[in-house]
């Protein structure tokens, strides 16, 4: 098949690295796969280094000229299946796909929990513009479900999946000498968090819960790794901070495996907008504990004391107490990150993803040529 991928996001974050994870693993399977997107966007770029065919459109909503390229392009290359992304390509996509002479199988996916509305234009999108919608996880596919009143058939849940093969202890760098790279002592208690710099990850709540953390447990040590629009925020957070030598701010890094693998706690206090979020995964693939709140899908991956350990979002006090207790306790520590990483091989491989979502566009492809016989 020929897939298309459509992206008008210009940042950087676990939505963007699914797409280029699926359109990879799906071009190793013999698909021939392209994105449109921004040149501007930072998945141009990348998609060049992953070796994803990519083509630099304008993506503007409510712009004529943005209508009409992605309209040219689509016409010119007719491909199998279209998977849109965010809001602003799958308006294009689905209106320019609205007019007369051209009809290509939509997939739009959803990659976040913040709710849609529910009016007749979100539903057009969503129900008639789109022949099956993606989420990235089974509650937000029940919100969707809730609120526009589309059928059970029409919606489908597969998460994102973790590469087990990248994200294996066996097979990243020893831990202490990672720690020595980044001036960090082997003995000290190493809690991370990879995550955008964005409000709702909840890096503020992290950094509130750090006074108790570092008084509790002595030889602590955080690590921040991910850039975003708010480094300036947490880099003052940082400072003003009674021991910020105790903080590690890395920025956006490629050797993530290597950097989960010196850790010995991984942290994920979001509060919104979250599917079943990429580095949570990662983490638990690499067999470590994680404390993480009950937002979007991430009970779908982490079950409290079971595999990791859940708090309430916006609660500093309680997020302290969860990383206090774990730091204190490794046999309960490691206890959890065994079990974290038998769930996530056993539901959230990227094999799997990628079963899942060859299956949906074959599926789109498929009544596009019945329709046309």
């Amino acid at each position: 098949m020929h897939i298309v991928h459509t992206e008008a996001s210009l940042g950087w974050g676990g939505q963007e690295i699914r797409i280029l994870n699926e359109a990879a693993g799906l071009m190793a399977r013999g698909h021939h796969v392209t994105l449109l997107c921004p040149p501007q966007a930072a998945i141009f770029e990348a998609a060049h280094r992953r070796g994803v065919p990519a083509v630099p459109l304008p993506f503007k909503r409510k712009s004529a000229h943005s209508l009409l390229a992605v309209r040219h392009w689509l016409q010119a290359h007719q491909p199998d299946v279209i998977n849109t992304h965010s809001s602003t390509d799958s308006w294009l996509v689905a209106l320019a796909n609205a007019l007369p002479g051209l009809r290509v199988p939509v997939v739009r996916t959803r990659h976040i929990s913040t709710p849609v509305k529910a009016d007749p234009l979100s539903r057009w999108l969503y129900g008639k513009a789109a022949c099956r919608i993606v989420t990235t996880g089974e509650s937000i596919r029940q919100d969707l479900l809730r609120h526009l009143r589309l059928s059970s058939e029409h919606i489908v849940s597969i998460p994102t999946g973790v590469d087990l093969d990248r994200f294996d202890r066996r097979r990243t760098l020893e831990c202490n000498t990672v720690r020595r790279q980044l001036g960090i002592p082997a003995e000290k208690k190493v809690i991370g968090i990879v995550a955008t710099l964005r409000s709702w990850k909840g890096h503020d709540y992290l950094l509130d819960a750090l006074p108790a953390v570092f008084a509790a447990v002595p030889d602590a040590h955080l690590v921040i790794v991910g850039d975003g629009p708010r480094r300036q925020h947490i880099e003052q957070r940082i400072r003003s901070l009674p021991q910020p030598e105790r903080v590690s701010l890395l920025g956006q890094r490629e050797d993530v495996a290597d950097l989960l693998g010196a850790m010995d706690l991984f942290v994920l206090p979001s509060y919104g907008n979250e599917g079943v979020p990429q580095a949570l995964m990662q983490a638990m693939a690499m067999g470590l504990a994680v404390v993480s709140t009950p937002v979007g899908a991430i009970e779908e991956l982490v079950q409290d004391n079971e595999t990791g350990c859940l708090v309430p979002p916006r609660n500093a006090d309680a997020l302290a107490n969860g990383i206090i207790r774990l730091l204190r306790n490794p046999v309960l520590r490691h206890a959890l990150g065994l079990a974290g990483r038998s769930a996530v091989a056993a539901r959230f491989s990227q094999e799997t993803m990628l079963d899942g979502m060859e299956a949906v566009f074959r599926l789109a492809a498929a009544a596009k040529k019945e329709n046309d016989a």
